[in-house]
């Protein structure tokens, strides 16, 4: 490069070279022409005079050669401002060319991921209805896999693994009581068996996506569990939106301990063969037990209820502790059956506590301010 530099700056260097010994030659030939037409013209002039004269002349040539070698240099300089301004255009314009192919080739590669995704959604989705068990439960990890790398999707998977479980089902281990034949307990066919521990992972994978009261701004998700038959349901320290299990049946343990639901909770005519454990839990918006029935000790101390609880007509056969509960909102009691009793304590007086009709067993605990208030519609049952 510097040899082409050379090259080209040859000839201008040659040129200024030229030019200076004509400037030079000039300025010589004015001196000598205007001090020997000073001393033939003007006898008044002596040899001095026109010498002086003369070298006057001869500084203005050599003055206006360096005038234009200035004007030259600085059109040159102009010039090339311009070309390194023109340049750097040139550059940035191809910058920005390189940053839109960039940014298109990044589209591209997200719509390619996308639409694998998409594939890999609707391939999971496929196999859910597979007659393989263990084929079902791949396409179920596929799925959580999915939301955990594609956080988009999880409300989506959550969706789908919900309307799984929602899928009718029926196995002997959730009869009723009063419904179990005497004698031999019944037999359970094998595919029920496959069926169950399918189930069990989705129940499974639906906790694991829920985020967890320890996350910071977690993500707020909705489940929708109407008529699913649960096993070992566990939300403990979850935190949850809106969760709508009406008709659901529940067996063994169902453990809401420390969860946060932010949406309205409805388990309406849901029957909980096993315990229930809400212990600490916060219920931010509406909370629907009307019409359950329970066959366990239910736990709902330290609980939470910033908005209406609706208890009416709910069917508890053990105990049902709530002691150092608030309730910010009315407490619908009416109709309810208690036959195992009640322990319950208030941190502050309910708003509104709608007690008519209420049955419970000897031996439980109400607030003192509804001895008086509602003296009549609280009445012993054995």
């Amino acid at each position: 490069m510097g040899e082409v530099d050379a090259r080209s700056g040859a000839p201008a260097r040659r040129e200024r070279r030229a030019g200076l010994v004509l400037t030079i030659s000039l300025a010589v030939v004015v001196l000598a022409a205007t001090s020997t037409g000073l001393l033939l013209f003007d006898q008044r002039s002596t040899g001095a005079d026109a010498l002086r004269t003369g070298g006057l002349a001869a500084g203005s040539v050599v003055a206006l050669y360096a005038l234009w070698l200035n004007d030259r240099r600085r059109r040159v300089e102009e010039r090339r401002q311009e070309l390194d301004q023109r340049r750097q255009e040139l550059d940035q314009e191809r910058y920005d060319l390189e940053r839109r192919r960039q940014e298109l080739e990044d589209r591209r590669t997200d719509h390619d991921r996308d639409r694998a995704d998409d594939e890999r959604f609707a391939r999971a989705v496929e196999l859910l209805g597979h007659e393989a068990d263990q084929v079902r439960v791949g396409a179920m990890h596929a799925l959580a896999g999915l939301a955990r790398s594609r956080p988009y999707y999880t409300q989506t998977v959550l969706d789908v693994l919900c309307s799984y479980l929602r899928r009718p089902f029926d196995h002997p281990k959730w009869t009723l009581p009063e419904l179990l034949p005497a004698g031999e307990p019944p037999s359970i066919a094998p595919e029920l068996e496959r069926e169950r521990h399918a189930r069990q992972t989705a129940q499974r994978l639906i906790i694991e996506l829920l985020p967890t009261r320890d996350d910071p701004n977690p993500p707020i998700y909705d489940l929708d569990l109407t008529r699913a038959w649960l096993e070992r349901f566990n939300l403990a320290d979850r935190v949850v939106g809106r969760i709508a299990a009406y008709r659901c049946r529940f067996r063994h343990t169902t453990n809401f301990s420390s969860a946060v639901f932010h949406g309205s909770v409805h388990f309406r005519d849901s029957v909980f063969l096993g315990r229930i454990r809400a212990t600490g839990a916060e219920f931010h918006r509406t909370v629907e037990l009307r019409g359950i029935r329970t066959l366990e000790p239910c736990d709902f101390d330290r609980a939470w209820f910033a908005r209406n609880a609706d208890l009416k007509r709910m069917s508890c056969a053990s105990s049902w502790f709530a002691r150092d509960v608030e309730f910010g909102g009315e407490l619908d009691l009416r109709s309810a059956r208690l036959d195992g009793g009640i322990q319950l304590r208030l941190r502050a007086p309910a708003p509104k506590a709608l007690l008519d009709d209420l049955l419970v067993a000897d031996g439980s605990t109400l607030p003192a301010e509804w001895d008086s208030a509602a003296a009549r519609q609280v009445q012993p049952h054995a």
